[in-house]
């Protein structure tokens, strides 16, 4: 699956971009503005800060800190809100180039709450989600979007935000039947108690018991461990030609410690990757790049989705 990038600029998309050339100038100016105007207001706020009748001590540098962040937050509002609207532009052009649909704004689905259960993403405190892809692929129904989540740390002034997993949740329709639920795991994910005696032998997720499945090729059992409720079944749907298609997933997104689900007949993939599909800027010359770029990202995690799937050799061992 590739999109013809060429065919996309010099037609609709192209068009559409040309157009916002006067929108994204708006934006500049009105953030120039509202940084100018918003600093100028500020200065006596500042100067009483730092040399009014009362000593403010530390608390000068916080209340100062405060007051340019958001400044510099409000006035930007403007460039982010343009930087949106032509990312929603590029990546629906490109989705509709691969006959699918794209939607900003996500709302998970029980892929997400399966994906913290069986521990493909970490629990949070905080999470948020942006561009879905969806609809089908090759006859598969599938959900690609971003996950952003995070954990509270720290006490009193050293409370923070901190990121414990930022990437991609696809999950997709497999391409044959089956009724177990397969766990595929990084090595070393689960090991006894502090880490002594080695790997576990099971593994419980809320009450659901998965026993650990012995493979048969040490290329796979160096990267990766199955855990599964049906012995026969996991070997069916797992097998040592996943390690190229997982790894060649994170190379793909630059992205870290691939782990998949298999559940209610589908595939869940929860890869960590960073920040995706970012194809809207503020500089026109730079519209080429990106879409290139966004199309390329998820082309290559569908090519990839699908070779995982394996739907033919699914259907073969089916008939078996």
């Amino acid at each position: 699956m590739q999109a013809d990038i060429q065919t996309l600029m010099d037609g609709e998309l192209g068009s559409w971009l040309t157009d916002q050339a006067a929108m994204r100038e708006e934006a500049k100016k009105k953030a120039f503005n509202r940084w100018f105007y918003a600093g100028i207001a500020a200065l006596p706020v500042f100067a009483v800060i730092w040399f009014g009748p009362f000593s403010l001590g530390g608390l000068s540098f916080m209340l100062t800190f405060m007051a340019i962040a958001g400044i510099g937050a409000w006035g930007y509002g403007p460039i982010g809100e343009a930087k949106k609207a032509i990312k929603v532009g590029i990546n629906s052009a490109i989705a509709r180039e691969f006959g699918i649909s794209y939607d900003h704004d996500v709302t998970p689905g029980t892929e997400y709450e399966a994906a913290q259960q069986y521990g493909l993403i970490p629990g949070c405190d905080r999470d948020g989600f942006e561009d879905r892809w969806f609809g089908s692929l090759e006859g598969h129904g599938f959900s690609l979007y971003e996950a952003h989540l995070e954990e509270r740390r720290g006490s009193g002034k050293n409370r923070r935000w901190v990121t414990v997993f930022r990437g991609a949740i696809l999950n997709m329709d497999f391409g044959r039947n089956f009724h177990s639920t397969t766990l595929l795991q990084r090595k070393g994910k689960h090991r006894k108690w502090l880490g002594l005696g080695g790997r576990k032998d099971h593994v419980s997720f809320r009450g659901h018991r998965l026993d650990y499945v012995d493979q048969v090729h040490p290329d796979f059992e160096d990267v990766f461990e199955v855990w599964s409720d049906d012995q026969v079944e996991a070997r069916v749907l797992i097998h040592p030609s996943y390690v190229e298609h997982l790894l060649a997933l994170e190379r793909a997104f630059n992205g870290d410690a691939v782990r998949a689900l298999f559940r209610a007949g589908e595939v869940i993939l929860a890869v960590e990757s960073g920040d995706l599909f970012e194809s809207g800027t503020m500089n026109s010359a730079e519209d080429h790049a990106r879409v290139a770029e966004a199309a390329e990202q998820f082309g290559a995690m569908a090519r990839l989705a699908l070779a995982i799937n394996q739907n033919e050799r699914g259907r073969a061992v089916g008939k078996a």
